[in-house]
């Protein structure tokens, strides 16, 4: 039977969201049997497609609302719900999620295909099938909710917004696509940006494209990122990696972006692990290729892996098949844990890793919101540019103190010394939600 037919899933959702104080939408990834799990209904396991995720920041951004709503991490209605309907498109269109997908990944792997991507974003943006998949399911989830709507996708803001709805909508990088201000002439939209070049850029976009934008709905909130990421910081230290191995994670992006720089750092890293220089974890989200790549390497370069929750071991690798299983593992082992991270400079794990006071590396960029991320932690002090290939004879520099503290330890003691809006920009985007 339909997952969209048989909608006693989805007919709790709405109803949650209906009585709920803050309803939440994005679009991200499917986790139905988590969502089965969690409401007692047996029926689909063994009986669903296999999973899609397009992105863990769009995901871990929305729960980061709803947690943050909650108090904590146990779901309550009477305070906020979320949805991504995603997990409600009918067999019939699950097809154009897959395809989406799979293109997704196509370019995140090849650098060509990126190339090609970077030149044709914004039209293949426009043209992806996952707006039609999500339209019917997203409509029905709202249709009697009377709120305004914390969306973390443009794509959900700008169907509502088309429907009638007031939505609060997230612009979630230092960057303002175009498709956010479809609607931007109509007063039942506001925006949470990042900053006040955000806001700026945001500004001028509406004028260059006719859009008449009130400056009063646009609102620097900050990013948003999990209190419980936040909270990891509380028992960080710039110098604690002097007395201990250092402590790294990489981190691939819910596409498996960067695979091969991934690789490259990890063969660079080898001999460290094999010397007990450093501990590592790496996080490859729900991709078993990537894993098996990892896992494959470790055998031949005589590493042993080890399960998440021993902290002292050489290597760890984080999978998991469903996103909210892969980010809980981030959350709870990886960010209180971790002095640095390798990653692509992406609006969740950069948000996340500096937040938590860490430092990072970063991976080759995505797009462009993804450069501005860079340029944000690089003037900041807390991130430099990966040397993937020589990633040895970079961490044993930025380790070493050179007559004064190694640029490790200066990083940490920036990405600790953050102003409030890269660490309450979850808060300060509640607010902005009326409660009554």
């Amino acid at each position: 039977m339909d997952i969209f037919e048989n909608n006693s899933l989805l007919l709790k959702d709405k109803k949650n969201l209906e009585q709920t104080p803050i309803p939440v939408v994005t679009v991200a990834a499917s986790f139905r049997d988590e969502l089965a799990r969690y409401h007692g209904v047996k029926e689909y396991f063994g009986d669903v497609e296999d999973e899609v995720l397009f992105s863990r920041a769009h995901y871990s951004m929305a729960l980061a609302a709803l947690v943050c709503a909650w108090g904590g991490i146990k779901p309550d209605p009477k305070k906020a719900w979320g949805v991504d309907p995603t997990n409600y498109v009918t067999r019939q269109d699950w097809g154009k999620l897959e395809f989406t997908e799979e293109v997704g990944q196509l370019m995140a792997r090849n650098s060509f295909l990126k190339w090609v991507k970077d030149l044709i974003d914004t039209k293949v943006r426009q043209k992806l099938p996952i707006t039609g998949a999500i339209a019917t399911p997203l409509l029905m989830l709202f249709e009697r909710v009377h709120r305004p709507i914390l969306s973390f996708h443009y794509e959900t803001g700008n169907l509502l917004i088309g429907a009638g709805k007031q939505v609060v909508q997230v612009v979630t990088d230092p960057h303002v696509r175009p498709q956010y201000l479809e609607h931007a002439e109509r007063p039942t939209i506001r925006y949470c940006v990042f900053d006040e070049k955000t806001r700026t850029d945001m500004l001028e976009l509406a004028e260059v494209m006719g859009k008449d934008l009130d400056p009063k709905r646009v609102v620097v909130t900050g990013p948003p990122v999990d209190p419980r990421i936040v909270a990891a910081r509380k028992k960080k230290s710039p110098t604690a990696y002097t007395k201990r191995p250092v402590r790294l994670v990489i981190t691939t992006g819910g596409l498996g972006t960067n695979k091969k720089e991934i690789e490259t750092c990890f063969r660079s890293l080898a001999p460290l692990l094999r010397h007990a220089k450093i501990q590592l974890i790496v996080y490859v989200g729900v991709h078993e290729d990537i894993r098996e790549m990892i896992h494959q390497i470790a055998k031949q370069e005589g590493i042993p892996t080890a399960e998440k929750h021993h902290v002292e071991a050489p290597l760890r690798i984080f999978h998991s098949p469903h996103i909210v299983q892969a980010n809980e593992m981030l959350i709870q082992y990886a960010f209180p844990w971790a002095d640095g991270f390798i990653t692509k400079p992406s609006g969740d794990m950069a948000y996340d890793a500096a937040a938590a006071g860490c430092f990072l590396l970063t991976l080759e960029p995505w797009g462009e919101w993804e450069h501005n991320i860079r340029d944000i932690f690089e003037q900041r002090g807390i991130s430099r540019r990966a040397i993937p290939e020589k990633l040895q004879e970079q961490l044993d520099s930025l380790l070493t103190a050179h007559g004064s503290p190694a640029w490790a330890e200066t990083a940490i003691g920036n990405a600790l010394a953050l102003p409030k809006l890269f660490t309450e920009g979850i808060q300060n985007i509640l607010d902005q939600m009326p409660t009554s």
